[in-house]
């Protein structure tokens, strides 16, 4: 892959670090709520404390955006290391009669997870000479990778015990956060100097002027938009998978599949493909193949509806998802990318909390399940409209 060739060494350090420590969270998190009641914790504080971990995660972005802004984003990568390693051995040591370390484990786990998550990503698309496009499709492939091969991965540890795949959570967080702090060291000035250039425009020029709040709020508003209408694959989608095919793995083939193209074509789709196309059009694109995605699903056909979604679903989130940190990142005022991007993060966790809710809402309330797909067809055409309002901007690099 020429991305990969091309890439500086410390940003093959860090897409190294998102696959490991992916691979090594999906191994631990769709086992979660299995080993709690294993232990004898009710269903419902076992709901209570996986939903803990994903608000820890997404309810800090916004604070994690400003530390990274001011301390820098190695630092707060660090401390992101260090709170996951300390998470995962709190869970080791809490269960049904420990319930402080558990819940202080989960907790640390969570907001790990988000210092963790938006200082690489920052880092990444801060890189000299990176094109952020590149860089996100680079990251969102190697994401993938672990939501596809991580579960599995686990699935085979887990007779041996849940510690063995808490000590691999482990392990692989204090080598990979070791490599990146004395990576660090070795090249801090060049880290400064890349911080710096942060509003510099790919092909030379001025500084693009930072984006107004009338601009941002559109792209926020977006951002909230796609992950209602992505979450219900959450909610909503397995539900229906079970009840139009019959079988409880439905859910589990749309995932697999929608995870192995995401691996094989993301890169290719964003750095070739669309490689002229604004980041604006991308998400026009993005939002009109989410309607062509639930628009299949109104006939209720069945296996045929199910199958026919994969590949509309997944070409919105290819197209999505990197375009709103692209725009995040090119609207940025200078100096103010992690804010920029932990703006969207949190944007993100206001509408996965709102679809989510709305979703088994319309389920229960819908006379008939076409109805709340034609809804969701609606809500993505409106999306794609509202994209128009979006600024036509260049990629840049930062």
């Amino acid at each position: 892959m020429n991305a990969w060739r091309e890439a500086s060494p410390t940003a093959r350090l860090l897409l190294i670090a998102v696959l490991f420590t992916g691979l090594t969270t999906f191994m631990f998190l769709p086992l979660l709520a299995i080993e709690l009641t294993a232990q004898g914790i009710p269903a419902g504080r076992t709901g209570f404390l996986v939903g803990l971990l994903a608000f820890s995660g997404q309810a800090f972005s916004l604070l994690t955006g400003l530390l990274v802004d001011r301390f820098g984003a190695h630092r707060v990568m660090a401390a992101g290391f260090l709170l996951r390693v300390l998470g995962y051995v709190l869970l080791g040591l809490g269960g049904a009669g420990a319930a402080a370390p558990l819940v202080a484990g989960i907790v640390a786990v969570g907001i790990g997870g988000s210092l963790l998550g938006l200082s690489t990503k920052t880092l990444l698309v801060s890189q000299e000479g990176a094109d952020p496009r590149t860089m996100l499709a680079l990251r969102s492939t190697f994401v993938n990778v672990g939501v596809v091969a991580g579960p599995a991965l686990g699935a085979a540890v887990y007779p041996l015990g849940f510690g063995w795949i808490l000590a691999a959570c482990v392990l692989s967080h204090l080598v990979l956060g070791t490599c990146l702090v004395l990576r660090r060291s070795v090249t801090a000035s060049r880290s400064r100097a890349a911080a710096g250039r942060a509003a510099a425009p790919a092909a030379g020029g001025a500084p693009a002027a930072p984006w107004t709040l009338r601009q941002w709020l559109p792209l926020c508003g977006l951002g909230v938009a796609y992950w209602a209408i992505y979450s219900q694959l959450n909610v909503l989608l397995p539900i229906t998978a079970n009840a139009m095919t019959g079988s409880t793995a439905a859910i589990s083939v749309v995932f697999t599949a929608n995870g192995l193209l995401v691996v094989l074509f993301q890169y290719t789709l964003l750095r070739h493909v669309f490689r002229r196309a604004t980041a604006r059009t991308l998400l026009v694109l993005g939002f009109l193949a989410f309607a062509c995605a639930y628009a299949t699903l109104i006939p209720l056909a069945g296996w045929y509806s199910l199958l026919a979604f994969v590949v509309p679903v997944t070409l919105a989130e290819m197209l999505i998802g990197p375009s709103l940190d692209e725009q995040a990142v090119s609207a940025a005022a200078t100096r103010r990318t992690g804010l920029a991007l932990g703006t969207m993060s949190a944007a993100g966790a206001l509408g996965s909390l709102f679809g989510s809710s709305a979703g088994g809402y319309l389920l229960q309330s819908a006379r008939d399940g076409s109805e709340v797909w034609l809804l969701l067809v609606a809500s993505s055409l409106a999306a794609a409209a509202i994209c128009l309002l979006l600024p036509k901007v260049r990629t840049r690099h930062v």
